[in-house]
């Protein structure tokens, strides 16, 4: 039975593959590593992974906008906060992203699936909201 990286492996080929320069990469990326975050997962790997989403989710940030402000993030060497990981972390999993036929119906449940980690970090939004205001200037979410 694959594991949930040999299934993100497999979805990373499509992903990578796809010809939309808003590199929906970026997406499965920040859901995956939200998702699957533990007790030992670096704190900067959290908080990016979060950020990216938030970025995604509320202010409509194509992936490749994402990564640009991971880049720019990660110019700033500095410990990031450990936070909390919630019991539940999404209703979506990678093989769910997957059974989806590729192309458009594949892209929504990327989505989908990143809405999905998003919601459960609920807790966590104030910090992320936080800090995407003091490292990027992100003041409020687009309507």
């Amino acid at each position: 039975m694959p594991t949930e990286q040999d299934l993100f492996n497999e979805l990373t080929f499509y992903t990578l593959a796809h010809p939309d320069p808003a590199f929906l990469h970026q997406h499965a990326v920040d859901a995956f590593a939200a998702q699957l975050a533990g007790e030992h997962t670096k704190p900067i790997t959290l908080v990016f992974g979060l950020i990216g989403l938030y970025l995604h989710l509320e202010w409509n940030y194509t992936g490749r906008q994402v990564q640009l402000a991971h880049m720019r993030m990660a110019r700033q060497r500095k410990p990031w906060p450990r936070l909390p990981l919630p019991a539940q972390r999404g209703a979506i999993r990678v093989a769910d992203v997957l059974h989806a036929a590729p192309g458009l119906d594949r892209d929504a449940m990327i989505h989908h699936w990143a809405a999905s980690v998003w919601a459960s970090y609920a807790d966590a939004r104030p910090q992320i909201v936080e800090l995407a205001k003091s490292e990027l200037g992100v003041k409020q979410p687009h309507p």
